[in-house]
């Protein structure tokens, strides 16, 4: 104990005697412990304002030893001070052996943590991590921005497809009502040529009997008109081409369009002065007009003209067009309403696009006149301009009227179009169409075996051999392409006739592979008898048992 007491109270000289008091080495030793002594104090105070502010920082225990750790040290520098004037030098080495022990302890903590004070992102990879975050921040604004384009699509997709399904729906329903109609049409003047057969035959009074079978053929002709729409608008008829004269086509439309377009607009045709004829479907070519006359009133809600013209085009040889060098005649449907932008204008042929609102518009009637127009040899045309109104011209190959046309063979009969002794399977599952052909074919010199059903045809021609088939598309059960089908493994080479009131004829040579004789109904006897001898003709190597005379 008492060599204790004699380590802190034993008396030494101050360590002023071994610089033998020289001022100028004396007070180098006070500043410079005194500056050293002021930095190590500042230094522990830096880190507990910095630890107290980072409390995430994971090193703060040794940080707080640290600081401990440098306290000691600047206090061995007082020490250093106060030694050079007394010779306490017992309490200096207590001072330095506390420093000792600190630092020792600091020295063990630390290293161990050098692995993970390494691992710590650098600034520079902090920044660069900060880069690459925001670069994947605006990489995922810019795919919520598409998928949110892509979704407002989508919406307009599926509404699109719900209208298309409609207007699909509508379609097929309106194929199977112009069957049906079809039918009773076939029926009607069926039994009109028969009845205006045998008046011919009786040669009786028959002024009044000829009028109004006229009248109740022009009403057929309006019925077969009516269903030709129909058709073309479900889509379940191949474009007919032939000759089509202009002012005739644009006349009929404008009939319609005056009833339909509504007052306050004013229909101002102007067709010059030449009948000239085209080249089209003139069923098609009616509803081309109407739907481009319909669109330019919808483009003038506050009224407006509407104004239909004419004039021919000369496309020259190497002019770059797509269209083949030779005459053409434009038919030119204008309206002074809203116009369309550039971006609209670009779109404007593309199937189911529309600006109308959903319900209001399908998107396919600019689309369905430009595929007409390319059917039929030609090509559609717009011009337009947001505000000015727009034009569209459909463009259509000039032709030469046809010298005759089966309309104009007129209804007289001669021997040309007697069947005698031809024996013909009629296939309908109608009965009025079925009695109507049968006693048609009966008058004509024709033997008919009529039946209800393709199996019950099938059974039939297992048990002989008919000249020629007359087949109706739509059946129930089988229908006539799967009829014809069955009948060319059983009897090849038999000539067979489809007849129907929606069948499209590519589409029955696209399942059964060879040559296919129609006949759209309601079709008067000429037509059946040209249809009969161009399919037995055609039937190669195959020679009917009776002839047509």
């Amino acid at each position: 104990m008492g060599s204790v007491w004699d380590f802190f109270t034993r008396t030494l000289p101050p360590h002023g005697y071994c610089l033998l008091w020289w001022p100028e080495l004396l007070w180098a030793h006070v500043v410079s412990d005194a500056l050293i002594a002021l930095a190590y104090f500042s230094i522990p105070l830096a880190l507990i304002y910095f630890i107290r502010k980072r409390r995430d920082i994971q090193f703060g225990n040794v940080a707080w030893l640290f600081a401990i750790f440098i306290t000691a040290c600047g206090a061995t520098h007082v020490m250093g001070i106060w030694t050079l004037w007394h010779g306490d030098y017992g309490l200096e080495a207590v001072m330095k052996a506390f420093t000792a022990i600190v630092s020792v302890m600091t020295a063990i903590l630390l290293w161990p943590l050098i692995p993970k004070a390494l691992a710590l992102p650098s600034a520079a990879q902090l920044t660069l991590a900060n880069e690459q975050l925001a670069a994947r921040v605006a990489e995922r604004d810019i795919a919520m921005e598409a998928l949110r384009v892509e979704s407002a699509e989508r919406r307009k997709a599926e509404a699109a497809l719900v209208q298309a399904q409609k207007i699909e729906a509508v379609g097929q329903l309106t194929g199977g009502i112009a069957h049906d109609f079809n039918n009773l049409l076939q029926a009607l003047s069926g039994n009109l040529e028969l009845i205006d057969r045998q008046a011919r035959a009786e040669m009786a009074e028959q002024d009044n009997l000829t009028r109004w079978i006229t009248n109740a053929r022009a009403a057929v002709d309006r019925g077969q008109k009516l269903t030709g729409q129909l058709l073309a608008f479900s889509g379940m008829q191949q474009l007919q081409l032939r000759p089509v004269p202009l002012r005739t086509a644009i006349g009929q439309a404008m009939d319609m369009l005056r009833r339909s377009i509504g007052p306050h607009i004013t229909l101002q045709p102007d067709l010059g002065a030449g009948q000239w004829h085209v080249l089209a479907d003139p069923t098609q070519l009616e509803l081309s007009i109407l739907n481009l006359a319909i669109n330019g009133r919808d483009a003038m809600p506050n009224g407006g003209t509407l104004r239909i013209s004419t004039r021919p085009v000369v496309i020259a040889e190497g002019n770059g067009d797509e269209l083949e060098p030779g005459h053409y005649i434009d038919i030119m449907v204008s309206d002074v309403g809203t116009g369309m932008s550039p971006a609209v204008r670009d779109r404007a042929f593309e199937p189911f696009f529309t600006t109308k609102d959903v319900g209001k518009g399908t998107g396919l009637g600019l689309s369905t006149v430009f595929g007409i127009a390319r059917q039929s040899g030609g090509t559609a045309l717009l011009d337009t301009e947001e505000g000015r109104g727009t034009t569209v011209t459909i463009r259509l190959r000039r032709v030469e009227p046809d010298v005759l046309t089966v309309d104009d063979r007129g209804d007289e009969q001669n021997s040309a179009d007697r069947l005698d002794g031809l024996n013909i399977l009629l296939v309908d599952d109608d009965d009025e169409v079925r009695v109507s052909l049968t006693d048609t074919l009966a008058m004509l010199g024709a033997r008919v075996q009529p039946a209800t059903s393709g199996p019950q045809a099938i059974a039939l021609i297992r048990q002989n051999r008919p000249d020629v088939v007359i087949l109706d598309y739509a059946m129930p059960g089988m229908t006539g392409a799967e009829v014809a089908m069955r009948i060319g493994d059983l009897r090849a080479n038999m000539p067979i006739v489809i007849a129907s009131g929606f069948a499209d004829t590519d589409a029955l040579r696209s399942v059964l592979g060879q040559e296919v004789h129609m006949l759209r109904k309601p079709f008067r006897q000429s037509e059946l008898v040209d249809a009969l001898r161009q399919a037995i003709a055609s039937a190669a190597g195959h020679t009917p048992a009776a002839t047509m005379r």
